[in-house]
């Protein structure tokens, strides 16, 4: 009943009535949304009650972290959400508060918290042997290796098992520079990789970069449908490709390396028709084509297992990380036999990459992908949550563009559509009131504007109903 009222409510309130001002932070402070206007809406019911929590506070968890960790580390919010319990798609607080988590530990809980088979198996697997190394036999990397190559098209079938997808795609880069015998990578602007070495590299946002020599990389135009020259004309995008390998190379490259949607990016979709032209141009060149599925992969678009399928391409090599372990630290890097005997060259070693523990819960999770239909679901929910989220865009003018596949989508919010200019702050507020209205939500994107939706896979349409109905809430009391 409480949210028909509020939907009710809000279906009369009219956008016209909206107005975005410069003088945003201070207007806004004003309307932050109340204890009161919390209570208009109610998360699903949810037959789950977390543990009594004993620990220490969120205050004091922040003091620690303040003394003792990298002073790099960010955290979302003005007041930072002590997280002591997940199920399924929600998060708890010290206090027992409940939260939907649309945010996924950043795309990577795919099966939802603490899956009891996922759980089963890191467990069972720890009783018996939780690591040795690969210099003997165990077979929870071997059955995993050969059902995560079950999933890949081609020849793909050979598996090199690291702790992340930084990791992945730095061994990826250096394979395909030993493959090709060349050194030069091409990456899109706008993406991000990683942050060691070749991955600082290949990411194309100076706010992730430190000036350090970051050699051999190439950026090219980024085929954004939104913000790009071209708009959604994929192979005039895929022009600067050829641009740059004529201008900027010998003739030849070692790959060319993208995601299929660029999550760190803001959620950005390759325009159509781009991947195919630029991975003729790069093998032409001689250069090899990495997949970075490492946010997109296992299901999340929906329409497709990987990314890069939904393009009509097969690459050379493809990398994964976050959802193949729902949460564990796991990443891989998949590719041909003939590719990967470059690293017979010399000795390669990884000495966690294929820990029985973390392979064991990444088969765990191929498994509960096929048996809960979790890429099905996000097919389903994710369109429906697309279809609400347009039409917020269609009652808010600070709504520039809604974009992505299945559960992983992007809210890009601008004070000026035909400018589309970036609207960091309003971000920020909205971020904040959702969370005090109970959701959870991440962002993104070079300017920080952009919402990005990548909830675990077992989101439910009452779901999608609660964060868009929030949304609507927030923008709706500024």
């Amino acid at each position: 009943m409480a949210m028909f009222l509020a939907r009710s409510l809000l279906q009369r309130r009219s956008p016209q009535l909206i107005r975005w001002k410069s003088s945003f932070p201070q207007a806004a402070l004003k309307n932050d949304v109340s204890a009161r206007a919390a209570a208009e809406l109610e998360l699903p019911p949810f037959d789950y009650s977390p543990a009594p929590y004993s620990g220490p506070s969120g205050d004091e968890i922040l003091a620690k972290r303040r003394e003792f960790l990298n002073p790099s580390l960010l955290h979302l919010y003005k007041n930072p959400v002590n997280v002591v319990e997940g199920k399924k798609q929600y998060l708890f607080d010290e206090k027992g508060r409940r939260y939907l988590d649309a945010f996924g530990g950043i795309a990577t809980v795919c099966c939802g918290h603490c899956h009891p088979d996922v759980v089963d198996a890191i467990i069972n697997q720890t009783k018996r042997l939780q690591h040795s190394t690969v210099l003997y036999l165990n077979h929870a990397i071997a059955d995993f290796a050969q059902a995560l190559a079950s999933k890949l098209p081609g020849n793909l079938k050979v598996v090199f098992f690291t702790n992340s997808g930084t990791e992945a795609n730095e061994l990826a880069i250096m394979i395909a520079r030993l493959y090709a015998g060349c050194h030069d990578i091409i990456s899109l602007r706008n993406a991000y990789h990683g942050n060691a070495a070749g991955t600082m590299g290949a990411t194309a946002q100076s706010i992730w970069k430190f000036n350090v020599v970051q050699s051999g990389v190439h950026h090219v135009v980024n085929p954004d449908p939104y913000r790009g020259i071209f708009g959604s004309d994929g192979e005039k995008y895929a022009r600067d490709v050829q641009d740059v390998i004529n201008f900027g190379t010998s003739g030849n490259v070692a790959a060319f390396i993208s995601e299929a949607i660029q999550g760190v990016g803001g959620i950005v979709e390759l325009a159509p028709g781009y991947l195919p032209a630029a991975y003729s141009m790069v093998k032409k060149a001689g250069g090899l084509c990495i997949a970075d599925e490492v946010q997109a992969g296992f299901g999340r678009t929906g329409s497709h297992f990987w990314g890069f399928e939904s393009h009509g391409v097969v690459p050379d090599i493809v990398t994964m990380a976050k959802g193949i372990g729902n949460g564990i630290p796991l990443g891989a890097v998949v590719t041909t036999p003939e590719i990967a005997e470059v690293l017979t060259r010399r000795c390669y070693f990884n000495t966690f990459g294929g820990n029985p523990v973390c392979t064991a819960a990444g088969l765990a999770v191929l498994k509960v992908i096929e048996k809960e239909k979790l890429q099905e679901n996000a097919l389903l929910v994710g369109s429906y949550l697309k279809e609400r989220l347009t039409a917020l865009k269609d009652k808010y003018e600070l709504i520039g563009d809604v974009r992505g596949r299945g559960l992983m989508l992007g809210v890009e919010l601008v004070t000026d559509r035909e400018l589309k200019t970036p609207a960091k702050a309003e971000t920020l507020h909205v971020m904040d009131q959702m969370k005090e209205l109970g959701v959870l939500i991440g962002k993104g994107g070079y300017y920080g504007n952009v919402f990005r939706i990548t909830p675990p896979l077992c989101f439910t349409k009452e779901d999608a109903d609660f964060l868009a109905d929030a949304m609507d809430l927030t923008l709706s009391r500024m």
